[in-house]
């Protein structure tokens, strides 16, 4: 018996796990080795990584295998992920943030499920964050702002 589906019983035996995975046992192709997103979702649960973070990735990859005409990631390489990692930035406009967490999935796919280094991702184009700078106010318009309040609301101005 493979490991994942041992891990499947035990969780069904102790009382643990998914609504979602006791009728996975019961459905008739439950002998079965599991599909590529019930392994993702196996391999971060057996880090202990948050379900918040277990839905992004299997999102991630399902986005990332749809996008490729539901080819299967072993068939594929440095190439369509960085011309997917291109669509979400150019195309979709995604934040930094939501990249990072993308090429995160797609790296922990290849790395831990399927055993593959990913090389070098070329001319990846990254969304950029965008520059915080502080505002500062010269002492010409303190002086303009402050003149316009009166009372206790100026003295805390000039205060600040």
């Amino acid at each position: 018996m493979d490991y994942f589906r041992r891990k499947q019983k035990s969780h069904l035996n102790s009382g643990y796990g998914d609504k979602a995975e006791q009728s996975a046992s019961k459905h008739p192709g439950a002998g079965k080795t599991p599909k590529l997103l019930q392994r993702s979702r196996y391999a971060v649960r057996a880090r202990h990584y948050s379900r918040k973070t277990e839905r992004a990735y299997c999102l991630w990859v399902k986005r990332f295998i749809f996008f490729n005409k539901l080819r299967h990631p072993d068939e594929m390489g440095e190439k369509e992920i960085n011309a997917f990692l291109n669509h979400l930035a150019v195309s979709r406009k995604v934040s930094a943030s939501t990249q990072n967490q993308t090429l995160s999935a797609i790296l922990f796919l290849y790395r831990h499920l399927l055993g593959r280094k990913i090389g070098d991702l070329g001319d990846l184009v990254r969304a950029r964050r965008p520059k915080r700078l502080p505002e500062v106010m010269t002492r010409n318009e303190v002086k303009a702002l402050t003149s316009h309040l009166r009372g206790q609301m100026r003295l805390m101005a000039w205060l600040m």
